[in-house]
């Protein structure tokens, strides 16, 4: 596989940028291909069957055009759907629950740590497990917060709204031993600020797009996949639905977002028969890693 393709990202909308500007911080060379599947978000809220269903369209476009790995930044896709996807994908296959699950151990000093996601992300279990097979002394509440997502997509990232809600799911937490809270969803490092504002500046906040980025970087050396291109790295956005909205988050999220936004219709032909790639490709084993 020639190591000057591109290197897919997917999310279920905008959030994902976050990981992509982690991303474009350390692999600023990498062309790279981003898709928002903004007209289906939020993902949280579906059945695994659904979630599983949409990551395999999407993972099947990207293989089509071409990419070297695959960056899943959707915590609930990585929570529900990675095993599948490692399994279905002829190249490198890299989620964000391992890379957020380690840096809460990391950071733990009281061994107490909090997970906050979609319902489907928290009711996987897949953070609590992920936790325990690094450091099984640490204990992990998780909690959905299913508000957090619409309302980052709004652009409600401040003000009284905002700390209401965020008052409403985690105002407890200030009251506990916990030391340590995993944003386990890639739209939630748009509430970090306000988080810190209502649960106080020593709580540690764990965002998860650094060191997911830190696991590509590695990936790519170890199969021998890193760009030899000198010059920076071509960017290409596409999403499933488009609005001003989207645009103005998405250059919130991402400085410099140039804003030349692509729509691809999910419901087109053209999109789905892109799931006949996968039934022709060599597969890796069963739930391998990246």
């Amino acid at each position: 596989m020639p190591s000057t393709q591109p290197i897919g990202v997917f999310d279920s909308g905008v959030g994902g940028l976050t990981v992509v500007a982690r991303i474009l911080e350390q692999l600023p060379r990498e062309d790279l291909i981003y898709f928002g599947d903004t007209a289906r978000v939020p993902y949280g809220i579906r059945s695994p069957r659904v979630i599983r269903e949409f990551s395999r369209e999407i993972a099947a476009w990207l293989l089509e055009n071409q990419v070297k790995a695959i960056v899943v930044a959707c915590n609930t896709v990585s929570a529900v759907a990675l095993p599948e996807l490692r399994a279905i994908c002829p190249v490198p296959v890299v989620g964000v629950v391992e890379a957020g699950a380690r840096q809460a151990v990391e950071a733990t000093r009281s061994g107490e740590v909090a997970v906050i996601g979609t319902a489907s992300t928290v009711a996987s279990r897949a953070y609590p497990h992920e936790v325990a097979r690094l450091d099984s002394a640490v204990r992990t509440l998780s909690r959905a917060c299913p508000l957090f997502v619409p309302m980052v997509e709004d652009g409600i990232v401040e003000g009284p709204v905002a700390e209401a809600v965020i008052r409403h799911y985690l105002g407890d937490i200030r009251q506990s031993r916990i030391d340590t809270l995993v944003l386990g969803c890639t739209h939630y490092p748009l509430l970090q600020e306000m988080m810190h504002q209502v649960l106080g500046p020593d709580l540690t906040i764990v965002d998860a797009a650094q060191g997911t980025a830190r696991d590509l970087a590695r990936v790519l050396a170890e199969r021998d996949l890193a760009t030899p291109n000198l010059e920076s790295g071509r960017r290409r956005y596409v999403f499933s639905d488009r609005t001003e909205a989207f645009q103005a988050l998405a250059r919130r999220i991402l400085p410099g977002f140039v804003g030349d936004m692509e729509t691809l219709d999910v419901e087109a032909p053209a999109f789905r028969q892109a799931l006949r790639l996968l039934g022709s490709l060599p597969h890796s084993e069963p739930g391998s890693p990246a």
